[in-house]
């Protein structure tokens, strides 16, 4: 069973600081909540996974504010949990001055690479997943726009972006790709009205296919687009059931196996830097029941030759955060 399964409050830390030495994971989920069928949730069913296979416990926690980050981290050290994994880039500064702190203790970031020697750095090819999607997208638009909508104006979403706009264009170089960014703080990762907002303005610019990088506020994007009756593309966990026969696929981002790999390697968790993408399976995209009459046999052999030539290194993908640059705009 999950131990301390919503652990929101000042007062849900203090039961953690008095647990003393307890040699179990930890998981940190990032602001929007363990529910928000996306990214969380993926690392939920990662730790999940571990709990049913080993049948053991971990700690977690759902932060409320920014605030709550090296908090969390010194709690968790403090008790004694061991490895202590958290998602999201925004743990960066946090665990860069915490792991220092507590050199026997071994810590997972997903999304940041941290420089510290007890340290696992996580961090995905997200381009290429959205490289495939991107081109499903051209493939599936009949208007010949499409759209991205992202969530706080980071590098990291501006390279799922630049990763679609690259597949796109490599099946209609004349396509029309509209991008907007929710916001640049935290909270755009959970503004579903807003999301909703920026998927009509993008309709009303000609987008038939919408790409959703933006956490909860994605949600808001996904049920626009089907009340409007345009195409979806979701992110992170398979979204296709959300809205079946409206959501063309999902990119598909492992956290769930990154979750499960470090909780399941302990205390004797391999730090140093991890890439997931096409080549081991970090990334991907989603077809399933709900989305099948929307993939055709031609578009899956088009998106799955490409993915094997991206894996091979014939494709290659450029990434935005190489050089904050999108070639392909």
């Amino acid at each position: 069973m999950t131990v301390f399964k919503t652990m929101t409050s000042a007062a849900a830390m203090t039961i953690l600081g008095a647990l003393g030495a307890f040699a179990a994971p930890a998981l940190i989920f990032d602001l929007g909540g363990k529910s928000d069928k996306s990214f969380n949730e993926s690392a939920f069913r990662g730790a999940q996974k571990w709990v049913e296979e080993t049948g053991g416990s971990y700690n977690e926690v759902e932060l409320q504010s920014e605030a709550q980050r090296e908090q969390a981290l010194r709690r968790f050290a403090e008790a004694g949990n061991n490895p202590i994994v958290m998602v999201g880039f925004a743990f960066g500064n946090p665990l860069d001055e915490v792991a220092a702190d507590y050199p026997d203790t071994r810590f997972a970031i997903v999304d940041m690479v941290v420089d510290q020697p007890n340290v696992r750095s996580i961090v995905f090819n997200e381009h290429e997943g959205s490289y495939l999607v991107g081109m499903l997208a051209a493939m599936a638009s009949e208007s010949g726009t499409v759209g991205f909508i992202g969530g706080m104006d980071i590098p990291l979403i501006r390279k799922f972006a630049c990763g679609y706009v690259q597949g796109v264009m490599a099946v209609n170089p004349d396509a029309t790709v509209i991008q907007n960014m929710t916001g640049t703080t935290s909270a755009a990762w959970n503004d579903p009205v807003k999301g909703s907002e920026l998927t009509k303005v993008q309709i009303s610019q000609g987008a038939d296919v919408v790409y959703a990088a933006a956490g909860s506020t994605g949600l808001g994007v996904l049920q626009t687009a089907a009340d409007e009756g345009i195409l979806s593309v979701g992110v992170d966990s398979n979204q296709n059931y959300l809205h079946p026969g409206k959501v063309l696929t999902s990119m598909i981002k492992r956290v769930d196996n990154a979750v499960y790999e470090a909780m399941k390697a302990g205390a004797e968790l391999e730090t140093g830097i991890f890439v997931m993408g096409l080549s081991n399976g970090g990334v991907s995209y989603s077809l399933d029941e709900h989305n099948a009459g929307l993939v055709s046999e031609e578009m899956k052999g088009v998106a799955d030759e490409a993915a094997g030539k991206i894996a091979s290194g014939e494709i290659v993908v450029h990434d935005y955060m190489d050089d904050n640059n999108c070639p392909a705009q």
